[in-house]
Formats: structure tokens, C-alpha cells, sequence
């Protein structure tokens, strides 16, 4: 079992057992039935990349090379339109399309209106060890402007620490089994952007935190919560090799010249069959 998939345990029993429901909910379901959640408020996880603990769940399979497209959408290639994303082989952002073929000013149009990631490489090269590293998506002249989905993870905080980069990220809302719970999607592609950073910047990719303000099972993916749990009371005793993620990039190469393909994941051997999620829209 990976770190991430005992976290995940942790997280579901304490969603379940000490979570609250909540009142009027925003999402729906595809049929149009109001999508309740069960939440709690402030949940914390931690990976050390440099000691191999790299943030990906095994109780059920997760699509990191899809998770890595999409970072590469946000932060890379940044865009906001949704035929760019599909493109670039991001497929899930239709939902969510404010009527002109994009998401509205959010993600990757706000990475690139503030040229953050290249602002951010320069600062970690010229003062590493200042304390003002940061990409804020949450830009409140850019959420007034137009219709669309606030983002959801929205921050990253980063530290150098000696030979390493650290990073964290702070999310304000997060569908657990779907996204945001440990080892998901979000973590993968975050993992994977403190890697990119490190590689152009010449440390060794260190410390990720991830920190959700508020965590939701949503209440037509309880089976699911519990298969999870099942599945992890029936493997936890077996002994595997931990998956491990490498980026097979020269130190100091320019960050536009990584791509998905210079991305290995080894020792990757998740439970089937894998699980299927309605999502609440």
C-alpha cells in the first residue's frame, strides 16, 4: 500500500463518521437531482518525493498521464479554451463551458494573463531563498469578469530547502474520490508540476503538502467509499514495490520543452475493476 492509500482510508472513515451534510447545494447530477455531499473542513497530507513516496492511489486506477495533460493546459500551454484542452487530450471540461467555447477568465487564462509560472522560475533562480514564491489562480479581477468555475486547487506556495524544492498546494474544495482525495488527480498533477519546476530550476523535487479547506464525499459515491475500504482491510497486509515517478529531463531545461512522454510511472499495479463516478455538476 502506498502512503496515499492509507491517507485515503483515513480520509473516507473520518468523512463518514464525523462529516456533515450540507443545505442547498450548488452542483446537481446529470438527471438534475441536487448533489448533497458529506464534508469536513481542513484535511492535510504530506509526501516526500526525494524519499519515493509519490502521491498515487492503488485501491483504484487513476489516469496521472491524463492528470498530467492537464496541468500542462493550466500551467504550460496555458489556455481557457475547451477545444485547445481536448486537444491537448483534456476531454472533461464541457460541463462546464460558459457558452463561447471556454471555461470563462479562469486557470490557464489567468496563468497566462500574469505570466506566473515564468515569474515564478526567474524568482526561484534569482532569490531561492526568498519567501514570496507563489501562484495565486484565485484573482478576484479575473472571477468578476466573466461566468465560470472558481478554481478549486487555486494556490501554490514554493521553498527552497538546501538541494530541494518544496512545495504546497491549497485547495479550496475538493470531491475526494474523484479528484482531490490522496493520491487522485490533483495530487498526481501537482506532484508532477513540482518535478517540471525542480528539473528547470536545478533542485530535486522535495516536500509536497496538500491542504483541502473543505473535503466532500458526494452521496451517490458511498458504495464506492466503501468498496475503497473493502479493498484496502484485504490488501494491506500484502507486500509490493512502490510506484515510483521519474521525469527523464536534462537539470536545467526549458520548462516548455517537457512534455507527458518524458513522464514514467513504474510499479503501477492498481485494484480492478476500476470504479465508476457520477459527477455533480
Amino acid at each position: 500500500m502506498t502512503k496515499a492509500d492509507k491517507y485515503l482510508v483515513r480520509d473516507i472513515k473520518n468523512i463518514l463518521d464525523n462529516g456533515y451534510k450540507d443545505i442547498n447545494p450548488r452542483p446537481k447530477y446529470e438527471d438534475g437531482t441536487p448533489a448533497h455531499t458529506i464534508s469536513v473542513n481542513h484535511v492535510t497530507r504530506q509526501y516526500d518525493l526525494s524519499q519515493g513516496e509519490f502521491p498515487i492511489c492503488t485501491l483504484r486506477h487513476q489516469a496521472w498521464k491524463t492528470g498530467i495533460r492537464e496541468i500542462i493546459t493550466i500551467y504550460q500551454h496555458p489556455t481557457n479554451v475547451i477545444s485547445e484542452m481536448e486537444e491537448m487530450g483534456v476531454t472533461w471540461w464541457n460541463p462546464w463551458d460558459i457558452g463561447d467555447g471556454t471555461i470563462g477568465q479562469r486557470y490557464g487564462a489567468t496563468v497566462k494573463r500574469y505570466d506566473m509560472v515564468n515569474n515564478l522560475i526567474q524568482d526561484i533562480k534569482k532569490d531561492p531563498y526568498g519567501r514570496r514564491k507563489i501562484m495565486s489562480l484565485w484573482q478576484e479581477t479575473d472571477l468578476r469578469e466573466t461566468e465560470g468555475l472558481a478554481p478549486c486547487a487555486f494556490l501554490t506556495i514554493w521553498n527552497v530547502r538546501g538541494e530541494y524544492l518544496d512545495m504546497c498546494l491549497v485547495q479550496r474544495s475538493g470531491d475526494m474520490l474523484t479528484a482531490s482525495g490522496a493520491g487522485g488527480i490533483n495530487e498526481i498533477q501537482y506532484a508532477a508540476l513540482l518535478m517540471m519546476i525542480a528539473k528547470v530550476t536545478g533542485y530535486k523535487p522535495g516536500v509536497f503538502t496538500h491542504f483541502v479547506a473543505n473535503e466532500q464525499i458526494y452521496d451517490r459515491h458511498f458504495d464506492n467509499a466503501n468498496e475503497l475500504l473493502r479493498r484496502f482491510s484485504e490488501h494491506q497486509e500484502e507486500e509490493t514495490a512502490l510506484p515510483q515517478m521519474t521525469l527523464s529531463k536534462e537539470e536545467g531545461c526549458d520548462f516548455t520543452d517537457i512534455c507527458l512522454e518524458d513522464f514514467a510511472l513504474e510499479n503501477y499495479n492498481p485494484m480492478k475493476p476500476q470504479l465508476v463516478f457520477e459527477l455533480g455538476i
